[in-house]
């Protein structure tokens, strides 16, 4: 795949990478961030963001089951906590919002396992990853493109 252009204005680039890292850093959770991350990813079918969060999770040490299982959270089982699922579900609800909105029951559950500040970064994390995912897959970046 060609990339339609690889323009993007350094001052929005800064301001979704801070709003990413400040999200990921108030979360506290490096291997749970990967994970939302992937899984919008995922659902928004953004190659260069897959291919960068894949690998960051398997530099952290994040298994290959849950890798391989991160599509079926759901019907994994015990892989993935019940915190952990809570945020794949808000994850979902808020990237693909088929609804028009965010369940309550999703809201609530995730508003069960996080605090405010916890659940705050979350929100702010998926939000910045589906701003990357529209980025990159409106522009059509390739996996592992060093030119963004």
């Amino acid at each position: 795949m060609t990339a339609r252009t690889t323009h993007l204005d350094g001052g929005v680039r800064t301001s979704v990478q801070a709003v990413g890292a400040a999200a990921k850093r108030g979360l506290g959770n490096a291997d749970l961030a990967e994970l939302v991350q992937i899984r919008a990813s995922q659902l928004n079918h953004c190659a260069f963001c897959l291919d960068l969060h894949v690998g960051l999770a398997r530099k952290q040490g994040v298994s290959e089951q849950r890798l391989d299982l991160l599509a079926a959270w759901e019907e994994a089982g015990e892989v993935f906590d019940a915190r952990e699922r809570a945020a794949l579900a808000l994850t979902e609800a808020v990237t693909v919002l088929t609804e028009g909105f965010v369940p309550d029951a999703v809201y609530e559950e995730a508003a069960r396992h996080f605090d405010a500040a916890g659940l705050a970064h979350l929100l702010a994390l998926i939000a910045a990853i589906n701003t990357w995912n529209r980025l990159m897959v409106a522009r059509r970046i390739p996996a592992g493109s060093t030119e963004w």
